[in-house]
């Protein structure tokens, strides 16, 4: 009987527990998107607020995202990019959207002010408050870099980056000399 049993439960484990899938492709809820897909936990949460980031007159990056979003996904790894090349010079600022439904920001030191409602949202505002850069979706991480060096008064024209992939979950940041190139 008890063999029975034993045979039964081993049935059931097999049949109705299924593994556990996370998918860079599909708008799956697959955890905090930061550490599963761009291999940095640090960027969540928010190190400051953009109101701290502008009274220490700090670059800011404003990323507005949702951990169920495939172009999200897409997306983290140059965020986590330009975390490695900036380093402690600029201000990552990654707000899920949720947070912000159903909200209105008229303050242009709050985070809100700038989400235009759709996702993946990327916007570069410089250390007095302004904004430089907005756009929905994939960015050329190249055109944010020189938007940054322009601002901070360095010239990066030799230098390019790509985000390359070594398996589906995690990418990095690699840097091409444009010289090198054609």
């Amino acid at each position: 009987m008890n063999f029975i049993k034993s045979i039964f439960i081993i049935f059931i484990l097999f049949v109705f527990i299924s593994p556990v899938n996370a998918s860079k492709t599909t708008d799956s809820y697959d955890g905090n998107i930061f550490p599963i897909y761009a291999g940095n936990g640090s960027i969540v949460p928010p190190q400051t607020s953009l109101k701290e980031s502008i009274e220490n007159e700090r670059i800011s990056i404003l990323f507005f995202y949702l951990d169920d979003s495939a172009d999200s996904k897409a997306v983290v790894p140059i965020i986590s990019g330009l975390d490695l090349i900036w380093k402690n010079t600029i201000d990552i600022i990654a707000i899920t959207t949720d947070e912000l439904q159903g909200k209105e920001f008229n303050n242009k030191t709050e985070e809100g002010y700038y989400w235009n409602g759709y996702i993946p949202q990327t916007v570069l505002i410089d250390e007095k408050g302004n904004k430089k850069y907005d756009k929905n979706g994939i960015f050329d991480i190249d055109e944010v870099n020189k938007i940054i060096g322009d601002i901070k008064g360095i010239d990066i024209e030799d230098n390019s980056f790509t985000v390359e992939s070594f398996n589906e979950y995690n990418s990095i940041i690699s840097k091409k000399n444009k010289s090198n190139t054609n």
